[in-house]
């Protein structure tokens, strides 16, 4: 297991927690507003927003915060106008970075987002020159509870691509359009599904194998999550799990 399916498997654990501060909630309702503004509010019809919807019910935000949401982005109630914009860079070692924000003034968050890199080691780089290194999948997190021939039987005939061993979990990925319908298949089986998201999956590694340096990397890759605009950060490194717990100490 490489320290990068360590960490990555921590965030979505520790996602659950952040949801009571509330300010996941706001992130959340931002992605769904967006979602129906750009593909319509229903749905059935509109993949990505059943996706959204999805994933704040997850975060156990409540169903009308969900629909008044949605009702905005329609243009059924008055709200913000957000604009989804993606950052590319590097943090420290040459780390492959994407930002995935929504906003209501690009000047103002470009410049923090680069600012940001900046005061910690790392740079922005040109639109295209990191986004290569990536894929965008879907990604379930599946207990171990669930035994894995019975996991690929049902994963192969509902679109499911491959299954890796994350230690006490089962991450296992698809095309982003068969998300929904494999985490339904999954379920419909009787088989608990700790989370299913639209992710950034790296292509390619940088190993990070000094504590110092990794310490950069993820300290970078906190203040960027924490921005209030910033939805998502996706990163290709690869850090030995024995660095990586000292390092989140």
């Amino acid at each position: 297991m490489s320290g990068h399916s360590k960490w990555a498997t921590t965030k979505h654990r520790k996602g659950a927690v952040d949801a009571a501060r509330g300010k996941l909630f706001a992130k959340l309702i931002r992605q769904v507003e967006v979602a129906a503004r750009e593909g319509g509010g229903d749905i059935s019809a509109n993949a990505t927003l059943r996706t959204m919807f999805t994933k704040a019910r997850d975060a156990s935000v409540p169903i009308d915060t969900i629909e008044r949401a949605i009702k905005r982005g329609t243009g059924e109630l008055e709200g913000v106008r957000y604009e989804a914009i993606s950052y590319e860079g590097y943090a420290p070692s040459g780390v492959a970075m994407i930002v995935e924000a929504l906003s209501d003034n690009r000047n103002r968050t470009g410049a923090e987002i680069r600012s940001t890199f900046s005061r910690n080691g790392g740079s922005m780089a040109e639109p295209g020159a990191v986004s290569w290194q990536f894929e965008r999948k879907g990604v379930l997190m599946v207990p171990k509870s669930v035994g894995e021939d019975d996991l690929m039987t049902v994963a192969l005939d509902a679109g499911g691509e491959d299954i890796q061993d994350e230690g006490d979990e089962w991450m296992l990925t698809c095309a982003p359009a068969d998300l929904a319908s494999l985490r339904g298949a999954l379920e419909a089986a009787g088989m608990t599904v700790d989370s299913a998201e639209l992710e950034m999956v790296p292509t390619t590694r940088v190993e990070v194998a000094d504590e110092p340096t990794a310490k950069r990397v993820l300290r970078l890759i906190e203040l960027l999550e924490e921005h209030d605009d910033v939805q998502s950060v996706w990163a290709n490194f690869d850090i030995p799990d024995e660095i990586l717990e000292r390092a989140e100490l």
